[in-house]
């Protein structure tokens, strides 16, 4: 029988708290948001703390939340649908050039990213505002007719960059990467969510959640841990809003695989099989689950699912390894697993404490941006991904081990 690795912290007026972080950074602010969060009245047996915890706003990145017939907004974020995807091709190492600056500038062109995008409204060839590429707007397609839904109740929403941000990454620790496997096959993989109009559905109904705690006058030790009781005014709006976020989220990511899998092939002037093995899942939503005997609504914020035999992606940083791996089904973290290595730094502190000698060095045979820009996301600011590893064997088992060799970031 494998060794469970998580210890267990009861919570005075609340549930306990199981955490996977032996030998893993765990900061004590993040303690007291996920003590914040147990204290809550309907929290389903636990709250899980994954390895790669670390402090967020109102509920902890890196936690698994069971909730009845409520749900915390600000638990599942404003990046809905954040997660990532990875493609293995038929792309050997030895196929690729000696140098790799040319593959990463045409991925950064197929693939709209970074706050260049975000001045340029969009970076859209033919206008962000105007017609869309064809790739967007079939993806659209799918989605226009629930989102028009969404928007004859919440007419705030027309105003969002919805289908002028489908296939792009985004900012801050949003990539894309071309990777090396233990067997010298070439991945790509990305990591992005749903966007502007995410960001502006989690906003809203936070915002509308924090007011129905003041008009019920329900005090809490956090505001943002404000929530949506099931049969109440907004839950089930807010529930299909989430869901709709979640599938732009996914089809975002297959947008831009599409793209980054064709110029590849362009500029290696290669014909290959690109999707020999796929994995495209969410690390920051809700779903509908059974637990324990009750059919519970499952937060994971920084978190993805490990079912027993199901496929997930755990990134390390961007001078790190990365893990294609399959879940062990382990109930005691509701079948989850970490979403990455986890900050140990803030943004903030990383931009003081690590220097632009110290993220060349790091990063030293990746083919990235080496510049001010992305200390920020430097690999110091982040935890080791062995640990992260070591600390959740007992949660998936690794199926290949990833080293990028391209980084595009946000």
């Amino acid at each position: 029988m494998r060794q469970q690795n998580y210890e267990v912290t009861q919570i005075p007026g609340g549930v306990p708290i199981k955490t996977w972080t032996r030998g893993v950074h765990f900061e004590e602010e993040a303690r007291q948001q996920l003590i914040n969060l147990s204290r809550l009245p309907f929290i389903h047996k636990w709250i899980a703390a994954m390895p790669d915890v670390h402090l967020g706003k109102g509920a902890t990145i890196g936690s698994v939340v069971p909730t009845v017939n409520a749900i915390i907004p600000a638990a599942v974020g404003v990046d809905i649908g954040c997660g990532m995807m990875a493609v293995k091709t038929g792309v050997r190492a030895d196929q690729l050039p000696d140098s790799l600056r040319d593959v990463r500038h045409a991925i950064e062109r197929a693939v709209p990213h970074g706050r260049e995008m975000q001045r340029n409204r969009g970076g859209r060839d033919k206008g962000a505002w105007g017609e869309l590429p064809y790739d967007v707007a079939l993806a659209w397609s799918s989605l226009v007719e629930s989102f028009n839904r969404l928007c004859e109740k919440y007419k705030l929403l027309k105003n969002t960059n919805n289908a002028h941000h489908l296939g792009t990454l985004g900012t801050g620790n949003h990539f894309i990467e071309v990777c090396l496997d233990e067997s010298n096959a070439v991945w790509v993989m990305l990591h992005s969510g749903s966007r502007g109009v995410g960001n502006r559905i989690g906003t809203h109904f936070i915002e509308l959640a924090q007011k129905e705690m003041q008009r019920w006058q329900i005090q809490l030790p956090d505001r943002d841990l404000a929530y949506l009781p099931e049969g109440s005014e907004y839950f089930a709006d807010y529930v299909q809003a989430v869901e709709w976020a979640q599938h732009f989220a996914r089809v975002n990511r297959d947008v831009m695989m599409t793209r980054v899998l064709k110029t590849l092939s362009a500029v290696l002037n290669l014909n290959f099989e690109a999707r020999l093995a796929a994995v495209n899942c969410h690390h920051n939503y809700v779903s509908r689950e059974h637990h324990y005997g009750k059919d519970v609504l499952v937060t994971r914020k920084g978190a993805v699912r490990a079912g027993l035999g199901e496929w997930g992606i755990i990134p390390g940083s961007m001078g790190a390894r990365s893990f294609i791996v399959r879940g062990l089904g382990n109930e005691e973290s509701f079948c989850s697993c970490s979403h990455g290595a986890g900050r140990i730094m803030s943004r903030t502190a990383a931009k003081k404490q690590a220097s632009l000698e110290q993220h060349i060095a790091a990063t030293e045979g990746v083919e990235c941006r080496k510049d001010q820009s992305v200390i920020d996301e430097t690999p110091a600011a982040y935890k080791p991904i062995e640990q992260v590893m070591q600390a959740q064997s007992d949660l998936v088992e690794i199926m290949h081990t990833l080293k990028q060799v391209v980084c595009v970031k946000g």
